[in-house]
């Protein structure tokens, strides 16, 4: 019977499956691994992100010598990571932006979380992936204060009944 619960708690949780995370979190740690020991550079999307920005900036923080200097392939994975979900939506769903989110909700969110990567000294994909795999204290810290207050705001959020 505990089989059967577990296994029907499993179903709720990923109504696709756990395959398709599963995959999702394979590829994700293997291509941050081989970022990793082919360059020994974390491999953070905000920090990518940066340095990409050095091309159009003036600015001293985007110019640092170590953004310049690899910043060649971290353009490629920063347009990887945008063409694969552009790749995905046309194989898999038709080409269309599946969200019922709004707009604005979506640019407001993304400040938001721009906002917070500056304050957190990095991103989740930065600290939650390479920063805990390497058991740094700071991005262990970092994780869980991500966690509680995206957990926090979706509670606020439903209890206000905002819906998208």
């Amino acid at each position: 019977m505990i089989e059967v619960t577990s296994l029907l708690a499993l179903r709720e949780l990923f109504p696709r499956g756990v395959l398709p995370y599963l995959l999702g979190g394979l590829l994700v740690g293997l291509g941050t691994a081989v970022i990793y020991l082919s360059t020994g550079i974390i491999a953070g999307a905000s920090t990518f992100l940066e340095s990409t920005l050095s091309y159009v900036s003036d600015v001293p923080r985007f110019n640092r010598f170590t953004y310049v200097q690899s910043r060649d392939w971290r353009l490629v994975f920063t347009v990887g990571i945008i063409s694969g979900a552009a790749v995905y939506a046309v194989l898999f769903q038709g080409g269309y932006w599946t969200t019922e989110v709004q707009w604005w909700r979506l640019l407001g969110g993304g400040f938001l979380v721009g906002i917070g990567t500056r304050l957190g000294k990095g991103c989740t994909s930065g600290h939650g992936v390479c920063g805990v795999g390497s058991l740094s204290n700071t991005s262990l810290v970092n994780v869980a204060t991500f966690l509680a207050v995206a957990i926090g705001t979706a509670q606020l959020v439903q209890a206000m009944g905002v819906a998208p």
